[in-house]
């Protein structure tokens, strides 16, 4: 049976103007100005923001969401102050404690147990932790923990059962899956009407580009960005993915 908890908002919203463009700007009261792909909902525009390989921002409203934000703050410069965090899981690509206390300010976290726990006590303060399966709340929009883990019996020490979440955001009339590090489980491919997802490929951590085409076919979000990707040979996906899909091949290695 699930449980749920609530998330308190930790900073107060800030005012966003949005402009009807190819990529939506949302510009803040402290001049930081977030772009993106831009994805309608009945309630506003989510926007996506790539930064490093897992790292991503989503905004919404007056909300920005930072996943997995590491690399330290200079990453982060000119762009929007989190207003919520999300992490999945605690190595070292998704969890870093010198950049979230540079960045993270008063805006709630969201989190595994196990990251929860790694956590000093000035982030803890702010901090919640949610199991699979779980559902809450984070500054009001709905949130739920998918399993996150391998399958492949001979990378399940990378990413064990009950170790790592994936979580499904409700913004507006539209979810969003966020996969964190994890090969395609029975909860993922349970999915249904998912706006966007975030896959993860990248072997041996995660999933083949294989996997993960396959994995798409199945739940067939609207439109999906793979990430954490490396090196991956993505043009598998691009050649064998369905036609309920969009594929979107953005770059998340700008810096490389």
């Amino acid at each position: 049976m699930t449980r749920r908890r609530d998330v308190i908002l930790g900073m107060a919203a800030l005012p966003v103007a949005t402009l009807a463009t190819a990529h939506l700007q949302l510009a803040w009261a402290q001049g930081a100005v977030l772009e993106g792909d831009v994805i309608s909902t009945d309630d506003g525009d989510i926007v996506v923001h790539p930064v490093d390989h897992a790292s991503l921002l989503l905004g919404f409203g007056s909300e920005i969401i930072y996943v997995d934000p590491v690399g330290g703050a200079a990453l982060y410069e000119g762009l929007p102050a989190p207003t919520a965090i999300l992490i999945t899981h605690g190595h070292g690509d998704h969890f870093d404690i010198p950049t979230l206390e540079a960045i993270a300010g008063n805006a709630p976290i969201l989190t595994s147990q196990e990251v929860f726990d790694k956590l000093p006590e000035g982030l803890k303060a702010n901090a919640s932790a949610i199991v699979n399966g779980d559902d809450t709340s984070l500054n009001g929009l709905p949130v739920r923990a998918i399993a996150a883990h391998n399958v492949t019996a001979d990378r399940m020490q990378y990413h064990p059962v009950g170790t790592g979440n994936g979580y499904v955001l409700t913004l507006g009339d539209k979810q969003v899956y966020v996969a964190g590090d994890t090969e395609p489980t029975e909860e993922m491919l349970a999915l249904k009407n998912i706006e966007i997802a975030f896959l993860p490929v990248n072997l041996p951590y995660t999933m083949t580009p294989d996997q993960a085409v396959e994995a798409l076919n199945v739940f067939k979000p609207r439109i999906a960005y793979p990430y954490h990707y490396g090196d991956s040979d993505l043009s598998i996906i691009e050649k064998r993915i369905g036609p309920d899909t969009e594929l979107r091949l953005r770059n998340w290695y700008p810096n490389a």
